[in-house]
This record gives C-alpha cells, sequence and structure tokens, in this order.
C-alpha cells in the first residue's frame, strides 16, 4: 500500500476499494449504491465530498460523459476512451496514445501533476446512419 492510501480515512478506503473491485468506471450514484447496504454507508454528499478529496490526492481520476456525469476510476486504470456526443456510447481505447509524453517543467508552472485524462468525441456508426437516413 502507497503512503497516499495509508493516510486516508475510512470512508475514502471504502470508495476505493469499491472502485478497486469494480475493474471498472462507476459513477457516484453507483458507488452510494454499492456501499449502501454494507458498513461504509454514507450519504450521497459525502461520496461526493470524498471522491473529490481522492482525485485531488490523485488518487481517483474522473471523467465526464456528455450527459455531464461524471465517470470515477483509479488512477492506475490509464483507460481512454471514444465517446458518441448522439447516445452517449463509450468505447475504452486497448491502449494510452499520449502515455509517453511529458509536460514540460518550464510549461506546468508550479503545478504537481496527479493523472491525465484523454477523451474523443464523435458519432458512432449507428448514429451516424441514423442521422443519415431520411
Amino acid at each position: 500500500m502507497t503512503d497516499s492510501r495509508q493516510d486516508l480515512n475510512t470512508r475514502q478506503q471504502a470508495l476505493l476499494a469499491a472502485l478497486d473491485d469494480c475493474g471498472d468506471e462507476m459513477t457516484g450514484q453507483q458507488l452510494h449504491r454499492s456501499l449502501a447496504s454494507g458498513p461504509s454507508v454514507m450519504g450521497l454528499a459525502t461520496v461526493y465530498r470524498n471522491l473529490r478529496q481522492l482525485q485531488q490526492k490523485g488518487l481517483i481520476r474522473c471523467r465526464h460523459l456528455p450527459t455531464g456525469e461524471a465517470m470515477y476510476a483509479p488512477v492506475e486504470r490509464d483507460r481512454h476512451h471514444l465517446t458518441c456526443v448522439d447516445c452517449g456510447e463509450t468505447m475504452a481505447l486497448d491502449h494510452c496514445p499520449i502515455h509517453a509524453m511529458e509536460v514540460p517543467v518550464d510549461a506546468r508552472q508550479g503545478f504537481d501533476l496527479l493523472f491525465h485524462t484523454l477523451e474523443f468525441f464523435g458519432l458512432c456508426s449507428a448514429c451516424r446512419e441514423r442521422q443519415a437516413s431520411p
């Protein structure tokens, strides 16, 4: 366990464990429901507050769907997506196209980088065909 994970409170540990166990991304609502029947029950506002703190610690990443819904995953799960702006279908990329890139130190202007996100938006084939049909 890394030092940053050792410093987590019980709620943050529960959220991180749920994300680790999921194997995919989860919304705050899904996390809230997944913890509702166990020993780590917490209100929805508490879930979102702790997710924000985990993100600020660089332990989880957050990406937003075209609907505005936020999806959370541990930063170790370096996945990026193609997302349809019409139906919202999301397809994970096999690898990170920018993984080897580095932001030059002088361009960071004092920022400590925690994680990155990369999203591509477009139209899936089904939506493209539907929109082309009269």
